[in-house]
């Protein structure tokens, strides 16, 4: 008998409805590459599925997240829920903490939270109020109503509101910042010397069954706008905690310093120095260098670095333990920081004070003369700073310009620092991380917490010399663990989507310049563009986009490496203050290095999986409410120079406008499509373009433009402007579009626009 044929699948290119079906019935697991599997769609035929794809987003059928696309309004598949009331039922209602209306549309309306949880999984019931970590189910064609089963509850809901006072000679009403709050009452009794229009902090008394709750007045805020205010508003937006419990705080203030050695290695008399901002309260981190004796490792160094043994005070399971993982990080606004330890730790204990002693968790590590690490040790140490120093104190220094204070310590340390930071430099160039270092902005402020002016500060050899030390000592606490075969955070930067990669390629084919197809893709291909942009027009163009083309950094226990640092392991450990993974990481390293009995746990390690998606969401949170504070707190600035002109560059282009930042201030704003001109101008995504069809005027990214604030929207950190001069021209001439006088309101900033962060 023959052997029975295996049938040949039909290959072909799908029509838009089958994909349409094929995305709706794999929700949260659909790629291109998905896609082209269950159709057999290959070779030429590539081409026609990646156009079909692109058509259907450009027509909002579908969307685009990271590597996957899912239909428009469909939620992730893990994804933080605001619970905001229950059914008929009594089934509790859900809705995305975190939504785009702009990006996504209306949000989902109602989803069902399922209340069970799983076998002896800890932590209170959910109930209205809270935020919740939940996985989402999709409908079905029968019932399509979502469904979340609930992970963990984040938060329970707020004991406080803020909100602005509005008094009404009776008493007062509070006009809460969070418009999913209710308005509130405040006796004459309860507003105490707040006064009307001010921004306050409330406590809510009682909620009865009839009219509005009541509430009373514990922080006067001040002025709307404050720095204060506007960090404020932040915080209370993305439910960030920033007070204390009582409990907490009261562990923290028993706490005592450390004074005997209790097995510690000694190693006060090593002149190890912290160098920080200039206005740093905390200091995690200390360093020293020096020539290796060994004369097997001729013209290598040693550098130690030594960061505050956080683990000692914060024990697992402890309260202030509990409060910091909640936490997650610190927040840094611009006069203000939320910290994720309480200030009896974070400034005092746990900071390497000049002169103090402190324990400290150390790593000695040895290098070659070409910067190749040649072997790495852990301890427990006890120290004392020997200095501190600001970034700019020791640069100036090294620069010929010692004062007092660095005189002293030039020779012995500063130079022995900087030769050591010169032969690490060697291997990091060799190793070809993705250079890319955009300018940040800095506000400085006036004593009343109003926006002074803005910079953009140096960015100093000082600066990447601790930041260069850092990194290796983070490469050396993962592969340490990793030799132990003791589970820990990796810190992972994932390779560069295929999506953002093909839209990079477009983009660069505009300004005739190549990226490579290759099946090994390293950062060093990307800085290869962004050198041989640099001091050219285009090379601010090329960096936003090469940047946008990156993936984002995450905590988590799989290793997948960290592509832009091009490293193979990597995890934090250098600042347990204000980090909750580098704690992790600290008790994973006493338990692989045998240095105490306050190692990571067994529960602990049995739970990384899900603190690693919860340290990820905690920073993006954090990062969130640090850019729109800077937002808000320009508009405010600008609110009295409507009507000025400003230079700045097109640093977004979208089918509803353009976006630019200006010069000065870096503050972005919106242009909107329909004051371009009143021509129809047509968006080309591959050329991040917008072009006039008849006059072939070209607004493109990275363009240099003149425009006009016409509105600032403090509240909203919006601002709004109008283009004046010239656009360029399809061809070689360049054409002055007069700006209409009508405008649409702007519907928010670029997304993705953020330094990439190790």
């Amino acid at each position: 008998m023959a052997p029975k044929q295996k049938t040949k699948k039909e290959n072909r290119l799908p029509s838009r409805e089958e994909v349409l079906k094929f995305i709706a019935e794999n929700p949260g697991a659909t790629g291109k590459r998905e896609i082209a599997r269950a159709f057999n769609v290959t070779g030429d035929q590539r081409i026609g599925l990646k156009k079909l794809l692109r058509e259907l987003d450009d027509e909002g059928l579908v969307e685009r997240r990271g590597r996957r696309l899912e239909r428009p309004g469909v939620l992730p598949s893990v994804t933080v829920l605001y619970l905001s009331g229950r059914t008929d039922d009594g089934e509790l209602v859900g809705e995305p903490a975190e939504w785009n209306e702009d990006e996504h549309g209306p949000a989902p309306k109602v989803i069902v939270v399922s209340e069970r949880k799983g076998r002896g999984r800890p932590g209170p019931a959910p109930g209205v109020g809270d935020r919740v970590l939940a996985r989402i189910r999709e409908g079905t064609d029968t019932d399509p109503q979502q469904t979340a089963k609930v992970i963990k509850v984040i938060a329970k809901k707020p004991a406080r509101v803020l909100g602005v006072l509005h008094d009404t000679g009776r008493g007062a009403q509070l006009a809460p910042i969070d418009k999913k709050q209710k308005e509130l009452v405040l006796d004459p009794d309860d507003i105490g010397d707040a006064q009307d229009g001010e921004l306050v902090e409330v406590e809510v008394k009682r909620a009865g069954r009839y009219g509005p709750a009541k509430a009373k007045v514990v922080q006067r805020i001040g002025s709307m706008s404050s720095e204060r205010a506007v960090s404020m508003i932040a915080i209370h937006s993305h439910g960030i905690p920033h007070e204390f419990p009582k409990a907490v705080i009261k562990a923290a203030e028993k706490a005592t310093p450390v004074t005997a050695l209790d097995g510690r290695e000694d190693w006060r008399d090593i002149p190890l120095i912290t160098i920080d901002p200039a206005d740093a309260k905390d200091h995690d981190d200390a360093v020293h260098a020096e020539p290796d004796t060994d004369p097997n490792n001729k013209d290598g160094v040693v550098v130690r670095v030594a960061i505050a043994d956080v683990a000692h005070y914060v024990t697992a399971g402890s309260q202030i333990d509990l409060e910091a993982e909640k936490r997650g990080n610190s927040v840094y606004f611009p006069d203000f920081v939320v910290p994720m330890l309480p200030e009896r730790l974070s400034n005092d204990l746990c900071s390497l004070r000049e002169g103090e002693d402190r324990p400290a968790m150390a790593v000695r590590m040895v290098f070659d003369k070409s910067g190749r690490k040649s072997g790495h040790s852990f301890h427990r140490i006890m120290m004392r700073s020997a200095a501190k120093l600001s970034y700019q104190e020791a640069q100036a220094a090294i620069d010929g310009r010692p004062n007092e204070k660095t005189e002293p310590l030039l020779e012995p340390v500063l130079k022995p620092l900087w030769a050591a930071y010169g032969c690490l430099m060697k291997g990091r160039d060799a190793r070809e991380p993705l250079d890319l270092d955009l300018p940040e902005r800095k506000i400085l402020l006036k004593p009343d917490g109003t926006v002074d002016r803005i910079i953009t500060p140096d960015r100093l050899d000082a600066h990447k010399l601790i930041e260069e030390f850092m990194i290796q000592a983070n490469v050396c606490a993962a592969e340490t663990c990793e030799k132990a075969d003791i589970d820990l955070l990796y810190r992972i930067h994932d390779n560069p989507s295929q999506e953002k990669l093909a839209a990079l390629r477009d983009f660069l084919s505009t300004i005739d310049m190549k990226f490579p197809k290759v099946g090994n893709l390293r950062p060093s291909q990307f800085n290869g563009i962004l050198h041989k942009v640099a001091d050219t027009e285009n090379a601010h163009l090329v960096s936003e986009v090469v940047l946008r083309s990156q993936a984002q950094a995450e905590y988590a226990p799989q290793n997948i490496g960290h592509f832009g640092l091009n490293l193979r392991r990597y995890a934090h450990f250098t600042s347990p203050i204000r980090r909750y993974a580098d704690l992790i990481v600290h008790r994973a390293l006493i338990r692989a290095c045998r240095l105490g009995k306050d190692g990571l746990t067994d529960e602990e390690a049995a739970k990384l999986d899900v603190l690693g998606g919860e340290l990820s969401a905690a920073e993006r949170r954090a990062m969130a409410a640090e850019r729109e504070t800077i937002d808000r707190l320009i508009a405010l600035w600008l609110v009295d120079h409507v009507g000025a002109e400003f230079s700045g560059r097109i640093v977004g282009v979208t089918r509803a406008g353009l976006f630019v930042a200006l010069d000065d201030s870096g503050a972005d704003g919106f242009i909107p499509i329909s004051t371009l001109g009143q021509e129809y101008f047509r968006y080309e995504e591959s050329a991040r373009s917008l072009i006039g069809d008849r006059s072939k005027t070209r607004y493109r990214l990275g363009d240099r433009v003149d425009v006009r604030l016409v509105e600032a929207a403090p509240f909203a950190g919006a601002l709004r402007f109008e283009l004046l001069g010239e656009g360029r021209y399809q061809g070689s001439k360049s054409r002055t579009k007069k700006p209409a006088a009508s405008a649409r309101k702007r519907t928010g900033p670029p997304k993705g626009r953020r330094k990439v962060r190790a």
